[in-house]
């Protein structure tokens, strides 16, 4: 049989004298490396959509866009709006995190017009008849640096007038 090469000792490098604890501190990260992947699985850093819904006697709103997302993710969010009384000018109103440290690729239907509401971002979509329903799509892309919890809350307005609002965060992973 032949001898170790001249920089390896058979005591240090094969039977691992003076460093047991290295096996022990492996195991350690290979079963944080499986909880970590598992956790995953149970979607607990992805971007599964989630639904949030509110009703006023006036409309009702679904919101349906995920409330946990990796940075560089790509997702959509719907806006469902049905109207059970005339809405004569009606306005989703959200607030900046579903702006701030974010690419806005795209919005469908166009809204009518766009507007600042007290640093908030505000769509009109004009008439919405009683019975009548109106989905509004976002293209968002959650850029790296936008890492944490942001508030996103939605409100539907007519005019000036506050029908309903919906109150939910999202946590951004790295």
């Amino acid at each position: 049989m032949a001898g170790a090469p001249d920089a390896l000792t058979l005591k240090r490098h094969r039977d691992m004298e003076g460093r047991r604890w290295w096996v022990q501190a492996r195991r350690v990260l290979l079963v944080l490396l499986a909880v970590v992947l598992v956790a995953a699985l149970f979607n607990v850093f992805g971007q599964r959509p989630h639904t949030s819904i509110a009703a006023a006697p006036r409309a009702s709103l679904k919101v349906y866009a995920p409330v946990h997302a990796r940075s560089g993710v790509v997702y959509a969010a719907r806006f469902h709006i049905t109207a059970r009384q005339d809405i004569k000018d009606a306005f989703l109103v959200l607030d900046p995190g579903w702006a701030e440290g974010y690419t806005v690729n795209g919005l469908a239907p166009q809204p009518l017009t766009e507007a600042d509401r007290n640093g908030r971002l505000a769509y009109g979509f004009g008439h919405i008849p009683a019975g009548q329903s109106l989905i509004f799509f976002m293209s968002l892309q959650v850029n790296p640096t936008n890492v944490g919890h942001r508030s996103q809350n939605v409100e539907l307005d007519d005019g000036e007038t506050h029908i309903l609002t919906i109150h939910r965060t999202i946590t951004i992973f790295p």
